[in-house]
């Protein structure tokens, strides 16, 4: 190909790629100050927090316990003023100023205050919940090692099973999600779906003492409701049967659509449960199994012979 040739295809292909039709809907436009979401620093912000829940098992390697407190301080310091311009960078490209009326008079300079005012709220919250976070999900470690015959010791659990690294991004994303904080909780669980093929989305509800053998292709959607004491193999599909659409033929978002899973529900490998149906207390879901109907407290559903 003459050097020629190149430049014209090049050129052409510019042109193309140019074009307002060609990137309609794909393209968004930067203004100064008001950065996108970073995909890195939410990897960092993941590091940090599981350094903090589980010190010496991530992070810093050297902490100890006449050392714990400050590298605490520091990693914890460190984790909010990097939420806070995550949360801010989430909150702006949400729109979130022309979605309330309250801004509508105001100037970018006044806007973007009030943003980083909010950023810095919805950060300092998330922090006061750490300690809780880190309760909850040592109830989630104890579900694994006892649901595990092969696990030797907690520290196995925490730095090797899946369950755990996901369920920490998890329950981070589902305190943001509840702060309603825009796209950083649909990021977070992402980084953590690609890290473990394990797929949560950040607004549905999970209990104390769940756990995920194995936890490859679990899916878990937005409106699941998971209670006390579940336990799911790989697999699983916590998912919705139809999507109600409206007037206009597209699906209404939002709506109640995922099952409920009451305490002390196991559901075994490959097993697709579907729609908002209740899997009562205690029962048991076979494995490669569709079900689309309430199953009642202590009923044990398996395929047919």
């Amino acid at each position: 190909m003459s050097a020629r040739t190149l430049d014209n295809t090049l050129t052409r292909t510019v042109e193309e790629l140019a074009r307002p039709e060609s990137y309609k809907d794909l393209y968004h436009e930067h203004n100064d100050g008001t950065p996108l979401p970073s995909g890195e620093v939410l990897r960092q912000i993941i590091d940090l927090a599981r350094g903090i829940i589980f010190p010496g098992y991530y992070g810093r390697s050297c902490i100890d316990k006449n050392t714990l407190k400050y590298h605490l301080g520091v990693d914890t310091e460190q984790l909010y003023s990097l939420l806070v311009t995550q949360i801010q960078a989430g909150l702006t490209f949400s729109n979130f100023e022309e979605r309330t009326a309250v801004f509508a008079a105001y100037s970018p300079n006044t806007i973007n205050a009030e943003m980083r005012r909010m950023a810095e709220e919805r950060a300092e919250k998330f922090i006061n919940r750490l300690p809780e976070l880190r309760r909850v999900l040592a109830t989630d470690v104890i579900a694994a090692f006892n649901g595990d015959p092969a696990a030797k010791n907690y520290g196995e659990i925490i730095s090797c099973y899946p369950v755990i690294k996901e369920l920490t991004v998890y329950r981070i994303a589902h305190e943001l999600w509840n702060l309603e904080v825009p796209l950083i909780p649909r990021m977070l669980t992402e980084i953590a779906h690609s890290e473990t093929g394990i797929d949560i989305h950040p607004g549905a509800t999970i209990g104390e003492y769940f756990t995920i053998d194995h936890g490859t292709g679990v899916v878990i959607g937005e409106t699941s409701i998971i209670g006390n004491n579940v336990k799911l193999y790989q697999g699983v599909t916590l998912g919705a049967k139809s999507f109600p659409l409206d007037a206009d033929g597209n699906p209404i978002k939002g709506i109640p659509r995922h099952p409920i899973l009451e305490d002390d529900v196991i559901v075994y490998s490959n097993a697709s449960i579907l729609g908002r149906i209740t899997i009562g207390k205690g029962a048991v879901i076979g494995g490669n199994i569709w079900v689309t109907q309430d199953v009642p407290a202590g009923a044990s559903i398996t395929q047919k012979r």
